[in-house]
């Protein structure tokens, strides 16, 4: 078997000293994670705009389906190694994944269920089920094969291949930024697209499906490199010992509590009766780093709102970077592209400086500051926050109604809410911004324009805006109330657009693709839905003659109502006024907390997974993997947890909280650390290797001597 085996390896084909089946393998990785990470990226607004979820579910059910996709990591490792071996469970899990990948796109095709064609699902429940079923497969796919595809590379190398092995790794980590850092800025603008069938709509099928046709692609290149493999036989799963070691050795240690039996120096010795003592050492060098994994799924928990809060917090900012407008979602982009620099620069130049200076920044110590640094992230999201809260717009309560006047005459107006409320003064063609009344007080107003007055009665419902126009005319004062019907703020940084036609007769106004049909003098339309950051063509017909204007920049989540005054030489002359301002606060300002939140990764992420392996048995690394992939998923619940108990309104002080529970957290990992002695696994288990070899000898020597004795 074995000079089999090693006739097929030698007849691999290779390409500049590199079995040629890891070309495959690479590509495999780009397109999965290109997948993986282009759905995950419009994931959380696909829930908020799409199946109409607030805020805090679409985090919610976010931070599940992650910590479902580092929960499964787990059964992959189980099915790879005890039952169908690496490649098949690539390619069954592969297929899971894609159909998953497919299933979601097709859950958010809006004609599904829109049969009345208004624009919305007409039955959200077959939506939500068919995410979910979605989300499910995907979890299971994406996890299920995470721990097998890059130990399938590595097994394409013989022992010899140490350096080409190592590059490999490089090569294979390069491939799972490139495909993240692509699909990052690609799915966002397919999500922001228009399509459908009978209504226009945000392009989530596209979203979801270029990823499910990426994923199909990763099968397929994966399958048709099947013949270059290396494909090693599943030889059991080292967690399943290690479990069934620990197992043992508390059953054992049950049975023996009474003090009649002998303490003994470690709890897991008591397997001793059972399993040889090199198990025993390799688990305990094992659960001594995975004790200090407790604390890191805080880290975790900060970490990976990147996708959910923070991505919800950028559609609260404008993303007017000049040239382009930048979508929320692609703000997620600002990890991977500083990661792809940082950590060169941190390798090559933050450590040697450091080491320089003669600091012992050891492996422990950096995964400290990494938590710290993360703590300062969201200290800088809550600073951010704290800014957007002041530009939001103040709505009234049940008990209140606000009013904004516009003048739409050439003589200046006075206003007076009685009973003497408020006075206003306008002067021609202005508007005034929202005046907050208490409803029960509020029961006319008088209208002063020119020498004309008139005074008005009504009574308004309470907790909704309103628009008075008023014009001084010919034949008096004309004055009408408009329900605005806007609640709050637009979201995903749409604009509200509404005309009201000061002609003195019928124009028909189209303002870029979106007709608002015939409007009578004097009239308002209601308001329309527009993407922001753009500037579209204003056209008015009348009387079979039309003019147009371009309109200004309207920003991004605000509502005008836009004044039609006249037209003349084909130029139209319009008026803004402003009902909900657009958002100020720039996304530029989000770059600091991704820093350093990208700085944390750097000297968490990667040095924990360095520490983890140095300190562990060669035989156990895919232990101390499906325990760090835990810490993710753990971290993930926690934010589920957290978000669900604190029951904050204001999302800056939920900022604020996680940053503290991080900071406590990390002075508990820092005392932990303090009192961690490093081991040197290699020299363990050369010392047990060592004594097995005194034991055996001495076995050797004992029957011998029996022999002899027994010969006499």
């Amino acid at each position: 078997v074995s000079g089999l085996t090693l006739s097929v390896s030698c007849l691999q084909p290779s390409c500049f000293g590199y079995p040629l089946s890891i070309f495959f393998i690479v590509i495999n990785e780009f397109c999965e994670r290109f997948s993986y990470y282009g759905m995950r990226a419009v994931l959380v607004l696909y829930f908020k705009y799409f199946l109409q979820w607030d805020d805090n579910l679409s985090t919610a059910i976010y931070h599940t389906f992650v910590a479902l996709c580092y929960l499964t990591p787990i059964l992959g490792a189980l099915i790879a190694d005890s039952w169908l071996g690496k490649f098949k469970t690539i390619v069954s899990l592969s297929i899971v994944y894609t159909i998953g990948q497919a299933v979601m796109s097709v859950s958010s095709i809006n004609d599904l269920t829109d049969h009345n064609r208004d624009g919305s699902p007409d039955n959200v429940s077959v939506h939500i089920a068919l995410s979910m079923i979605g989300l499910i497969l995907i979890a299971l796919g994406t996890g299920g094969i995470k721990p097998c595809v890059a130990a399938f590379g590595g097994d394409q190398f013989e022992d010899d291949q140490e350096k080409q092995r190592s590059r490999f790794f490089s090569i294979f980590y390069l491939s799972i930024n490139a495909g993240s850092l692509i699909s990052t800025i690609i799915t966002p603008v397919l999500r922001a697209q228009e399509c459908g069938i009978h209504s226009k709509q945000r392009c989530y099928p596209l979203a979801f499906g270029v990823p499910a046709a990426l994923m199909a692609v990763s099968v397929v290149v994966f399958i048709v490199g099947s013949r270059m493999y290396k494909k090693i036989q599943p030889q059991g799963n080292i967690m399943i010992q290690v479990a069934k070691c620990i197992g043992f050795a508390i059953k054992n240690r049950f049975r023996h509590r009474s003090k009649e039996f002998p303490k003994r120096e470690h709890w897991l010795d008591w397997a001793s009766e059972k399993y040889d003592k090199r198990l025993i050492a390799q688990t305990k060098m094992v659960l001594k780093v995975l004790f200090l994994y407790i604390p890191l799924p805080m880290f975790w928990a900060l970490f990976d709102q990147q996708g959910s809060r923070w991505t919800l917090q950028a559609t609260t900012m404008d993303g007017d970077f000049g040239a382009f407008p930048i979508q929320p979602d692609q703000m997620q982009t600002v990890n991977p592209i500083l990661i792809i620099v940082m950590v060169p620069v941190v390798d090559a130049v933050i450590y040697p400086l450091i080491k320089k200076c003669k600091i012992n920044f050891t492996p422990l110590r950096r995964i400290t500051v990494g938590m710290f640094l993360a703590s300062l992230a969201f200290v800088a999201a809550a600073l951010v926050q704290v800014q957007i809260d002041k530009t939001l717009p103040v709505f009234p309560t049940a008990g209140q109604s606000q009013i904004k006047i516009i003048n739409l005459g050439t003589d200046g107006a006075t206003v007076q809410f009685e009973p003497q409320l408020q006075n206003v003064t306008l002067t021609s063609m202005a508007s005034t911004s929202y005046m907050t009344f208490e409803t029960s007080r509020l029961q006319s107003l008088k209208i002063t324009s020119g020498n004309k007055t008139t005074t008005e009665a009504f009574q308004l419902p309470g907790g909704n805006r309103h628009t008075l126009e008023i014009k001084n005319t010919a034949t008096g004062i004309f004055s009408e109330l408009l329900f605005d019907n806007v609640t709050s703020k637009p979201e995903e940084g749409n604009n509200l657009i509404r005309f009201i036609n000061n002609f003195p007769d019928t124009a028909n106004v189209t303002m870029g693709d979106t007709s608002f049909g015939m409007l009578t003098s004097l009239s308002a339309t209601d308001y329309s839905l527009f993407s922001g950051g753009r500037k579209d063509n204003i056209t008015v017909t009348r009387n079979s003659v039309s003019c147009s204007v371009t309109s200004k920049s309207l920003g991004f989540g605000s509502a005008y109502t836009i004044v039609i005054n006249e037209c003349s030489g084909n130029i139209l002359d319009v008026t803004y006024s402003e009902d909900i301002p657009p958002n100020t606060v720039h996304m530029a300002w989000q770059i600091p907390q991704y820093f350093i939140l990208t700085c944390a990764e750097v000297v968490f992420s990667v040095t924990g997974l360095e520490f983890s392996y140095s300190q562990a048995p060669s035989n156990m690394k895919a232990v101390l993997q499906a325990g760090w992939l835990l810490t993710v998923a753990v971290g993930n619940i926690i934010v589920l947890i957290v978000a669900g108990a604190s029951k904050l309104s204001e999302q800056w002080a939920e900022y604020v909280l996680f940053a503290a529970l991080l900071l406590a957290v990390c002075i508990i990992f820092a005392i932990m650390a303090y009192f961690y002695t490093y081991v040197d696994p290699n020299e363990i288990e050369a010392q047990l290797e060592e004594e097995k070899k005194e034991v055996k000898k001495d076995k050797d020597f004992y029957e011998k001597e029996a022999e002899a004795d027994s010969r006499m």
